[in-house]
């Protein structure tokens, strides 16, 4: 069950920012965890590519909502009842190492800890999620300014 007094919940390391590609498994592994049926999922926007509406997973249609307003690091699915799971984002280019010891070290108790905080101690940048660009990498920001292709 989430830890409320955490910022995450756990994390998810995908293998591409390829939305479609990439949610209909995590929804399908969140449900079989959680013994839950995952209604719908927020996305930063500028963090994914080919971001549907809707996605077909499990036998039904999950509502994909994609914000500006939101961490780009994280993802949010929501349910028909209790709390909304959130988890931290892995780049997928992330060696094997470093993100096998942030999805075990997000499974411990972070509360207290920050994302920024959970970054460092996981050895993975503190700074923004990578944005998707048109041709499927994804690229890091830096200085805040929006990546140019």
């Amino acid at each position: 069950m989430p830890n409320r007094r955490a910022v995450v919940d756990g994390a998810w390391w995908p293998s591409s920012r390829d939305a479609a590609a990439e949610l209909p498994g995590l929804i399908a592994a969140v449900d079989r965890l959680l013994d839950r049926i995952t209604l719908r999922i927020g996305v930063h926007g500028d963090a994914w590519q080919n971001i549907p509406r809707r996605i077909q997973a499990r036998g039904r249609q999950v509502r994909i909502g994609w914000f500006r307003h939101t961490d780009p690091r994280v993802i949010t699915l929501s349910f028909a009842a209790g709390e909304p799971v959130v988890l931290l984002i892995i780049p997928s280019h992330a060696a094997a190492a470093v993100a096998q010891a942030t999805l075990k070290l997000t499974a411990q108790d972070t509360a207290g800890l920050s994302i920024d905080a959970i970054l460092t101690l996981a050895h993975l940048p503190a700074g923004p999620a990578p944005r998707a660009t048109a041709d499927g990498s994804a690229r890091w920001e830096d200085e805040g300014g929006p990546v140019i292709g």
